[in-house]
């Protein structure tokens, strides 16, 4: 087996749990095959994992275990166990089946919507495993249809070409889910991502007690889960901005399944200059929330990120009646949650309004987070009250 071989001061962190392995980490190479051993500078074993010579980041981590074989037995135990985990912890209608490294399978998300699969291999390694991963899922869970949507630009960094569609047999990617007593259309064709935000399905729960009659605003509705749970929750009126015309068209269907589309409405507008411009009219409502795209996807761009994020929540605390709450978060690992809470804070002091904090959340649990490595803490999710 080729062997990589560590310098001396990076083998500590390797050892201590992170899978990747970044190319100027990296005393030598020997050997040129597609699976490697990684070792400190003095031959200690710290994991197995796939090499791309192409890629910043040179090697990421399978296994600590120096006897286990990485083969199509190895994915079919790794998705098996990943499937336990989400059975213990109650996700088994809808659910993030791999999130990547929490799960031992860097660079493979599997996401679960009943009896649909959808799935990526976002880096070299994991793409030459593609037929084990699409094997074990037929035969673990014998669906009616997996869609493959590597569609994203993140592939070509590896070297991989974008592609989409089913695999095996075609099916209609238009399919219908459940969640918190709602039924919600999902496309896995087009949709952003793999097409629904599975990540945000606790959290769509934890609005329920202050929309309650209220008058709400839902900024970068998307295809209007939050809206329309705030509906279901009992919300006086729900309006719903975003700047695509297929989101907007997709929540009025959604609403329109659950029996809410006298309480929803829906507009396609640009979120950024609407709250501004009627923060200046005066413009007021009970509940705002915001649930913005990642502004920056690069460090290099942290800065802008961070300006993104201070003046949107600036923007939505101005339409927010005195003791209404606002609902906000931010979906980039790259902004942490300390960070993410203090321009919370500059924003309100710039806005000159009072916080009081009603609930703070990450990401829901079919998303685990791997304590030292950053990546897999990616999703702040903030309900406060506006004095």
């Amino acid at each position: 087996m080729t062997k990589v071989i560590l310098n001396r001061k990076i083998a500590p962190r390797i050892a201590n749990g992170h899978p990747w392995v970044f190319a100027n980490e990296v005393e030598r190479v020997e050997g040129t095959d597609d699976i490697v051993r990684v070792e400190t500078h003095d031959g200690k074993f710290l994991g197995t994992g796939y090499i791309n010579p192409k890629s910043q980041i040179l090697v990421r981590i399978l296994s600590r275990d120096p006897k286990e074989p990485i083969d199509e037995a190895f994915f079919k135990r790794r998705i098996a166990k990943a499937w336990a985990y989400r059975e213990k912890i109650g996700y088994t209608e809808n659910c993030r089946l791999i999130f990547g490294e929490a799960d031992g399978l860097p660079a493979l998300i599997v996401d679960k919507f009943n009896d649909y699969f959808v799935f990526q291999t976002l880096a070299l390694g994991m793409d030459k495993w593609k037929a084990a991963i699409i094997d074990a899922l037929n035969t673990i869970f014998h669906p009616k249809g997996i869609y493959e949507r590597n569609d994203v630009p993140v592939r070509e960094l590896e070297g991989l070409t974008q592609i989409k569609g089913p695999v095996g047999h075609a099916f209609d990617p238009n399919i219908i889910i459940n969640e918190n007593g709602l039924k919600f259309h999902v496309d896995l064709e087009n949709g952003q991502k793999t097409g629904y935000f599975l990540d945000q399905q606790d959290n769509r729960r934890e609005i329920q007690h202050i929309v309650k009659g209220a008058e709400v605003l839902e900024a970068f509705c998307y295809t209007g889960t939050f809206g329309i749970h705030a509906a279901h929750y009992g919300a006086k009126s729900v309006l719903g901005l975003d700047i695509s015309d297929t989101a907007v068209a997709q929540a009025k269907r959604n609403a329109e399944l659950n029996g809410l589309q006298d309480i929803c409405s829906w507009e396609t507008r640009n979120a950024f200059d609407v709250l501004k411009s009627w923060g200046k009219e005066g413009r007021t409502y009970d509940v705002v929330m915001l649930d913005p795209p990642a502004f920056t996807k690069s460090r290099e761009n942290i800065q802008k990120a961070i300006t993104g994020y201070k003046e949107i929540n600036l923007r939505g605390m101005k339409l927010v009646r005195p003791g209404g709450f606002l609902v906000t978060s931010s979906c980039t690992n790259l902004v942490h949650p300390e960070l993410f809470l203090e321009i919370i804070q500059l924003a309100a002091k710039d806005a000159r309004r009072g916080l009081r904090q009603v609930t703070y959340r990450t990401q829901s649990p079919d998303h685990p987070i791997l304590w030292g490595v950053d990546n897999t803490e990616y999703l702040k999710f903030l309900i406060v009250e506006i004095q």
